[in-house]
């Protein structure tokens, strides 16, 4: 018996010395000695550049699958493929969220096509798990090739501090661009990439967020203030004074297009998703990030409430073409799909296709409320003018944009004080969860 208790703890002594980074960022992410490790002496070639397991962050259950980057750079194997979809496996089969720890520089040359295969069942399994359970990747430090494509189907995407995410290696594409540009520049969470992505410090910080995340999911209704009003709102009724509306915030993606902020939130104890656009015109990018959070109430039911100020479609030759009616396509797909309720508020303006796509009851808007001074017409104030002869733009304006015009037509239900709006709307999302 003492032998083999030393021989245990020798292998056990090896698992540490070629894990002790991924180790420590567990450790970093996870309650305190709540981590229970999965197939932890799978040393077949490959399965040491993954760490599985499951742990607790705040007492709330998560499966952890982390790349060791100290083993051939994280390199991806069929093996450690296989260890990543059986831990896959588990978490759907419990319904329990998934982290991934994700610092790779990409597959294992020498495997071919036994790693490709690999990496077609991981991705594939995690496209499954969408709408079943959260999937959180966090980005610690190079990501590349097929782990960036793992981490592209995840729900939430956290960047730590030298965090860098590229499908492609950086020096590659930078050198084919004809470009002299740092890794970070190419990859990091300042290059914009268009996922539902968040900044932090570090490990600890993206530990945080995830829970406050998963509260809002898992909680769906907390006591709060249910009578409070925002008079600075009758004074200006921008993104920062409407944020002021929420309880938690959480803005996802504000590392591109900031005209359009995706938000989770509670609005009177309720989780939220809202999407405030500010002073924002239609083009492929602003409405493929509308989508990317309509998607996520699809799947997982949250109350999507839009707050718009929007100037119409965007006049030049790129922003009309094919991507931005594809965008709009599956845009109208997902709000047409979802059983959640759906909530519109005018706060600025809301001209041809920014209220047809983010406010109308036609589209699927069950209740559309409108700030008294909002506008909502075909036509800005100055092109209607021009267009009609009217007397300019406050006249166009006065004649076809007031919101009380609109809601005699039944296409509003009502025309509010802005002060007033989160009584309004915590009546709204109570009346309709």
């Amino acid at each position: 018996m003492e032998k083999s208790i030393e021989q245990l703890r020798m292998k056990k002594s090896e698992i540490a010395a070629k894990c002790g980074a991924v180790r420590d960022a567990i450790v970093g992410l996870t309650d305190e000695k709540s981590f229970v490790e999965l197939t932890a002496f799978g040393f077949s070639e490959g399965e040491d550049e993954v760490v599985t397991g499951f742990a607790t962050i705040g007492g709330y259950p998560f499966y952890i699958i982390a790349q060791n980057f100290a083993v051939s750079y994280g390199g991806l194997t069929a093996a450690n493929c296989a260890k990543i979809a059986k831990a896959q496996a588990a978490a759907e089969k419990s319904g329990t969220p998934i982290i991934y720890i994700l610092h790779s520089q990409g597959v294992c040359v020498r495997e071919d096509a036994n790693v490709l295969e690999g990496v077609s069942s991981v991705l594939r399994r995690a496209t499954r798990l969408k709408g079943n359970v959260l999937q959180f990747a966090i980005v610690q430090g190079e990501v590349y090739g097929s782990s960036a494509a793992l981490a592209a189907l995840c729900d939430f995407v956290f960047y730590t501090s030298g965090g860098m995410l590229c499908l492609g290696s950086p020096f590659v594409l930078a050198a084919k661009d004809g470009k002299t540009l740092k890794p970070i520049e190419v990859g990091g969470y300042d290059a914009g990439a268009p996922l539902p992505a968040i900044s932090v410090k570090d490990i600890r910080a993206a530990a945080r967020g995830i829970q406050a995340i998963f509260e809002l999911f898992d909680e769906p209704m907390h006591e709060a203030e249910l009578n409070a009003t925002l008079p600075a709102l009758n004074k200006k009724a921008d993104a920062e004074t409407i944020f002021k509306l929420f309880e938690q915030p959480i803005e996802i993606g504000a590392n591109h297009c900031p005209e359009v902020k995706t938000v989770l939130c509670r609005i009177g104890g309720i989780s939220t998703a809202a999407v405030v656009l500010n002073e924002a015109k239609i083009n492929a990018e602003t409405v493929r990030k509308v989508k990317m959070f309509a998607e996520l109430c699809y799947l997982y039911g949250l109350p999507f409430v839009t707050f718009v100020d929007c100037l119409g479609t965007e006049t030049t030759v790129s922003a009309v073409n094919g991507p931005l009616l594809q965008e709009i396509g599956r845009y109208l797909e997902f709000l047409d799909k979802m059983e959640c309720a759906k909530v519109a508020v005018v706060t600025g303006n809301a001209i041809g296709l920014g209220y047809s796509l983010f406010a109308a009851k036609s589209v699927g808007f069950q209740y559309t409320l409108a700030f008294a001074g909002a506008q909502i017409a075909l036509l800005t104030g100055e092109e209607g003018a021009d267009i009609l002869g009217e007397d300019g733009a406050e006249g166009y304006t006065a004649r076809h944009g007031s919101p009380i015009a609109v809601a005699k037509g039944g296409y509003l239900d009502d025309v509010v004080e802005p002060a007033l709006i989160k009584q309004h709307l915590i009546a709204v999302l109570q009346m309709l969860g």
